[in-house]
């Protein structure tokens, strides 16, 4: 899986150090209710396309520029679906990082399905109710965008009050 430019010179200075680092997703549904998913190149999960935002890139900019890189669809953010942070990451070559990620709602508007064959080893539409195996986390930010809603869910421990 490719690593952004700007990322490997951060890592040349820092090494493998905890990075903290901005990510985005794209839950992208059609018209028929399906949900377009990635299986990814790095560790084989299925995910809704998304990746690392680019310094200065604005969020939903990112998640439709990573879901037109890693799926050939073009689409466009309907609403922000949740903004939370990812555990504790840390990768085979022992860099570490932590995401704050930002996932939204999409809808297609053009484009073709396809590997990229860099980030994903298949891409596809998946009914709700014939997702592929997943993690909990992924599927949440499918049913919070499904189940719509005005606001963005986020987590908040209160741990700042007297």
């Amino acid at each position: 899986m490719a690593i952004p430019e700007f990322l490997a010179d951060l890592r040349a200075v820092v090494g493998t150090r905890m990075l903290w680092l901005s990510a985005v997703a794209a839950v992208v549904l059609d018209d028929d209710g399906r949900v377009l998913l990635v299986q990814r190149s790095d560790d084989g999960a299925w995910t809704p396309p998304g990746g690392i935002l680019d310094p200065g890139e604005q969020p939903a900019d990112g998640a439709v520029r990573e879901c037109l890189e890693e799926t050939g669809v073009a689409a466009v953010p309907d609403r922000l679906v949740t903004v939370t942070v990812s555990p504790e990451v840390t990768y085979p070559n022992g860099d570490m990082t932590r995401y704050l990620e930002v996932v939204f709602r999409c809808r297609p508007v053009g484009g073709e399905v396809r590997v990229d064959e860099d980030e994903t080893l298949a891409v596809g539409w998946y009914a709700l109710d014939e997702l592929p195996p997943m993690a909990e986390k992924e599927l949440a930010w499918i049913r919070r965008a499904v189940e719509g809603g005005p606001a963005a869910s986020f987590e908040w421990n209160g741990s700042l009050l007297p």
